[in-house]
Parts: C-alpha cells; structure tokens; sequence
C-alpha cells in the first residue's frame, strides 16, 4: 500500500493539473475577437481582432448621407468619429469582450462580437 506521503503527492499533482487546466480555459482567448460591422441588418466586413497587426481606419458610408470612421487596433476596435447629431456611438468607446454592441441609430450602424450561435430571432 503506498504511504502518506505517495498519496499527498498524488493529490497536490492532481490539484496542480487541475488548476493549471482551469487557469487556461479561464484565460485563453475564444472566438469573442471576431467583431461583425453590420448596417441595415446587412454583415459589410467581418474582423478578426486577434489578427490585427497594426492600427487603420476605414469609413462606412450610409445610403441617406452621414459617415462613420472606425478605428481598429490590435485586439479592439471602437467609432472613431461619426457625423450623426448625437455621436453615442463615439462614446460608446471601444468595444471589448462581454460589452454591449456599439450602436449608431441614425446611421443604422452596429459593431457587434460575433458568438458563433445563430440568432432565435430578428427584430426590426
């Protein structure tokens, strides 16, 4: 039979994987990096943050007049400026994982993380 001191060993060696295994999945980067530009319920670019290597901007245009810039970054990405009256969307600030979608209602813009599960519904 093996000793007290065998079995402490197993158990702290198990305790360590088991930390060490849950500390990964805690901290491991998921598919909460992909950020959809959707106007009008129509995907206009699909971003993966992880792949981002350096800073840009591009603008979204929408189809009644106005602009939205957004700027990307490394790992996120937020409205930089935008030319609606109230600009929420510029204060929204940068969108990171578990935020809220960031939103412009007169341009009709959303910046949202893409979860990989489709939608139960749609509303307009």
């Amino acid at each position: 039979m093996l000793k007290t001191r065998a079995w402490i060993a197993i158990v702290a060696a198990a305790a360590l994987v088991l930390g060490l295994l849950s500390w990964y999945t805690l901290t491991k980067k998921g598919s909460g990096s992909v950020v959809e530009i959707v106007q009008d319920g129509k995907v206009l670019r699909t971003i993966d943050l992880d792949l981002v290597a350096a800073e840009y901007s591009f603008t979204v245009e929408c189809p009644e007049g106005g602009s939205n810039t957004i700027l990307v970054q490394p790992g996120r990405i937020c409205v930089a400026e935008a030319d609606c009256p109230d600009r929420i969307c510029v204060h929204q600030g940068w969108l990171s994982d578990g935020a809220a979608p960031v939103v412009c209602m007169p341009h009709r813009l959303v910046l949202r993380l893409k979860d990989g599960e489709e939608a139960d519904a749609v509303v307009r």
